[in-house]
């Protein structure tokens, strides 16, 4: 995120195109669940008590099992306090999903049924907001989410907030950051952290010049000074969703490299890069920094799952949890979840 825009940096006019077809999976016969891959490598996606694993797979697991209505794109999951889950992803204001045990989800209406005209200014008139990031804290839920139009940074972040995550409950608290055709990054992809002191942080960015972050006022949920810190790039190379986890002494920063929304011929994976300081340097495995080019693979195409990526990640009771869509053979954009192990040098893996 410290060069300007190149010809690569267009290519978002499809990522969000294939929410389009998430269509496919409400037309396939016997339902959703009819589109999971089947193998034996399939595991229970549902919390399971069980210790957490220091050693790596051979090879990349299949998604654990998911049924009902798991057509989603850019998922964002919570642990809701009383119990149970609440999903947000990419959609017409927002769509929201809950599920009872992260195995069984419905859909449960849209974030603004009435819509969000105030995002027009970004979208040209359309209701599809992009790649929400849903935390609960502070006894409410607290939602970012992007609004713009396809291949532009002309781009901006809003936050929502409810007491309930119901739909229709959200109360829209305004803008957070946007982003201009004059700007070498672009506002969409927001990610939520809070770090060991209590600090909030908004990680956002795709493709241009990379990731970003800029401090917030807890008490707002707003900017708290105007500077913005550059935590990743490629050099003008495909990168965005960024998700900043900690676990142990580390920020662990979750991004996904190469190209989304291309169906079963999606190239996206996860990559990971972790630092001491909220802020960064940002060194993969290898000790390469994520502001040039760094990133160490934990998820990529494997079988019948294509383009696995923008990802999340949250705490559960069992284990940290990976969220992310994938591609079916048939270019359906599916939920995938899977458990995080971290082997004995801290580097994550999925199981």
């Amino acid at each position: 995120m410290t060069t300007s825009v190149s010809s690569v940096q267009k290519t978002p006019t499809l990522r969000r195109l294939a929410v389009l077809s998430l269509s496919v999976v409400a037309l396939a016969a016997g339902g959703a669940a009819a589109t999971q891959p089947s193998s034996a490598a399939t595991l229970d996606a549902a919390p399971q008590a069980a210790a957490t694993p220091t050693t790596p797979p051979a090879s990349y697991p299949n998604p654990g099992t998911v049924t009902g209505d798991i057509g989603v794109h850019d998922p964002t999951v919570v642990a809701r306090p009383g119990g149970g889950y609440l999903l947000a992803h990419t959609g017409n204001n927002i769509a929201l999903k809950t599920s009872t045990d992260r195995t069984a989800f419905r859909n449960a209406g849209a974030v603004f049924p009435n819509g969000a005209s105030w995002t027009t200014t970004y979208t040209g008139g359309s209701r599809n907001l992009w790649a929400p990031d849903l935390t609960y804290r502070d006894g409410r839920y607290w939602l970012y989410y992007s609004a713009s139009t396809f291949g532009s940074n002309r781009s901006a972040i809003f936050l929502a907030t409810s007491t309930t995550g119901t739909s229709g409950s959200w109360t829209n608290q305004g803008l957070v950051i946007e982003s201009r055709t004059s700007d070498n990054f672009n506002a969409i992809d927001p990610n939520l952290v809070v770090d060991a002191s209590g600090k909030w942080w908004l990680s956002f960015g795709s493709f241009w010049s990379g990731i970003k972050m800029v401090a917030l006022n807890p008490s707002t949920g707003k900017r708290s000074d105007a500077t913005v810190h550059s935590i990743a790039g490629r050099n003008g190379g495909a990168i965005e969703a960024p998700e900043i986890a900690r676990h142990g002494n580390y920020y662990y920063l979750w991004v996904s490299f190469d190209r989304c929304c291309q169906g079963a011929a999606s190239t996206y994976r996860v990559m990971v890069g972790r630092s001491t300081s909220i802020t960064g340097p940002y060194l993969d495995r290898s000790g390469k920094a994520m502001t040039a080019g760094g990133g160490t693979q934990v998820l990529a195409g494997h079988g019948n799952i294509h383009g696995p990526g923008h990802q999340a990640v949250f705490t559960d009771t069992d284990a940290d949890v990976l969220v992310y869509h994938y591609y079916a053979n048939n270019g359906a954009s599916l939920l995938g979840i899977n458990l995080l192990g971290y082997d004995a040098a801290g580097w994550p893996f999925v199981y």
